[in-house]
């Protein structure tokens, strides 16, 4: 195969394009772990600067791809926040649920019985 010599620096400037994009879209987007606000504006100071060697349409695109990467980032902080206090929620409504069930179950026994179990619920359900 006979390749021509203008090719070979197209072709090997292009890859090397694609190396340096890769690592910088993983290292700040690709994580689901959710992180603090000053981490999330520490990476995105640091995709900023990555942006400073770059010229022209390519300049504007890193630097819109740093600020949708940190867009993305306080979303997904926002929603984990959200999703714990939800669990957290649902996780007392459930607890409250079980303690009436159970309650109600005491209510049908009488004397020691009755106390014993009570006093079991209350134990149980932190009351």
């Amino acid at each position: 195969m006979n390749v021509s010599k203008p090719v070979l620096p197209a072709v090997a400037l292009s890859l090397s394009a694609l190396a340096l994009q890769v690592p910088a879209q993983t290292a700040s987007g690709g994580a689901t772990a959710v992180r603090s606000n000053e981490q999330i504006n520490d990476q995105y100071k640091l995709d900023k600067k990555r942006c400073d060697a770059l010229k022209g349409n390519q300049k504007d695109v890193c630097q819109q791809q740093a600020e949708a990467t940190r867009d993305k980032a306080k979303a997904d902080a926002k929603a984990g926040k959200e999703k714990a206090e939800a669990t957290h929620d649902a996780a007392k409504t459930r607890n409250e649920a079980d303690y009436k069930v159970g309650k109600e179950k005491c209510d049908a026994m009488s004397g020691n019985a009755k106390d014993a179990c009570l006093a079991d619920l209350k134990t149980r359900y932190g009351k």
